[in-house]
């Protein structure tokens, strides 16, 4: 860990806690494909192997079959782009039919297991991406239909696109219409910590790149920033997942 980052922990500090899961708690998976965690697959997937988002990976899957063994849901977004709708300030990635939209391969059980829904997304914020052509939404449905008292939030990358999806999430919780909640019973966004990546492009890879110096995003300390957010908006930072029972 840089000094940097030790640095964040003290003055932005986030408190992990061990979440003890109830019978309706559900999985979200967000990214979790290849233009994003496979080396090479893509203009924003790693360029070599990268510690932190292979472990997110293995956690994912894990974490996957455990909710589905045990009765629960899991939803799972993928990043899914048309080749004439640009995404700034990111490049074209993530194309409809280039591999890189794919779950990896770890999670390709999910498009086809009972108790998985797995859809398309077309921007950054899977709460947007999640609204049909006739207003509703595939999200909404899900954690209202199956009556959940708590969503467990993983995937990349843990300061853009699980950090929007949280944040709403948070405010929806809060949201009611004609006098009932927007998301139902929801009470508790949990963001589970292992089960989450960033990606790194230190200020040296911007450089040899020729890439403007805003581009630069440190692994360590963009993955804290993005928890440390959600944590103020009133998510659950865990460490660790426990049944109730």
């Amino acid at each position: 860990m840089t000094a940097f980052v030790e640095q964040l922990r003290v003055q932005l500090p986030v408190a992990r806690s061990t979440y003890r899961l109830p019978a309706r708690a559900g999985l979200v998976v967000v990214d979790a494909v290849n233009g994003f965690c496979t080396p090479g697959a893509g203009p924003l997937a790693p360029i070599a192997p990268d510690a932190m988002i292979d472990a997110m990976v293995f956690e994912i899957e894990r974490l996957s079959r455990a909710f589905l063994d045990a009765g629960r849901p899991v939803f799972a977004f993928r990043d899914t782009h048309e080749p004439d709708r640009p995404e700034p300030p990111y490049p074209l990635h993530c194309i409809r039919g280039s591999g890189q939209e794919l779950l990896v391969p770890p999670l390709a059980f999910l498009e086809d297991t009972p108790g998985a829904t797995v859809i398309e997304k077309d921007v950054i914020n899977a709460f947007i991406g999640a609204i049909r052509a006739d207003g509703s939404n595939a999200l909404v449905e899900w954690i209202v239909g199956a009556d959940l008292e708590a969503i467990v939030v993983v995937g990349i990358c843990t300061d853009i696109c699980d950090l929007d999806l949280v944040v709403t999430l948070l405010s929806a919780r809060n949201h009611y219409v004609d006098g009932r909640p927007m998301l139902g019973a929801l009470r508790d966004v949990v963001v589970y910590e292992p089960g989450c990546s960033t990606y790194d492009l230190p200020q040296t890879a911007v450089e040899v790149a020729g890439l403007p110096e805003t581009t630069i995003h440190p692994q360590g300390a963009t993955h804290h920033l993005g928890l440390y957010v959600m944590q103020a908006r009133g998510a659950i930072i865990a460490e660790r997942l426990e049944d109730r029972t």
